[in-house]
């Protein structure tokens, strides 16, 4: 599977929370006698599945600080992390995500929550 992607431009993605960039997966899908489906077939699906292009850093844990004067200690924010790995597939829901275009490439942003089943192959880019 080839993302079409420049390094240069994967720094441009800054990803929020518990969000996650996927990249859907073009099926082109035939019936048993061999027609193809055309892409609105596809689109009215209720699960969509692609991979993972970046995640978030996770859900924020609020700083307890036991000073009087919380706003002297800078204490750095702290994550649970996320699930998803970048080159996982994923299996979500159509309509809970934000699609997007970038360098006519289409993408969507995704909730964790949306994200119903991850496959993860260590040697599927391999």
């Amino acid at each position: 599977m080839d993302l079409q992607i420049d390094e240069k431009d994967l720094h441009k993605f800054i990803i929020i929370g518990d969000r996650v960039l996927v990249k859907p997966r073009n099926n082109q899908k035939k019936t048993k006698s061999g027609l193809y489906l055309p892409p609105t077939v596809s689109e009215n699906e209720k699960l969509h599945s692609g991979y993972v292009v970046k995640v978030g850093p996770g859900y924020p844990i609020p700083a307890i600080n036991d000073s009087e004067e919380p706003w002297k200690t800078a204490e750095k924010v702290r994550y649970v992390p996320l699930q998803p790995v970048e080159g996982d597939l994923a299996i979500y829901l159509q309509n809970s995500g934000w699609e997007i275009e970038f360098h006519k490439e289409k993408y969507v942003i995704l909730p964790q929550s949306s994200i119903l089943l991850l496959i993860r192959d260590d040697g599927l880019f391999d």
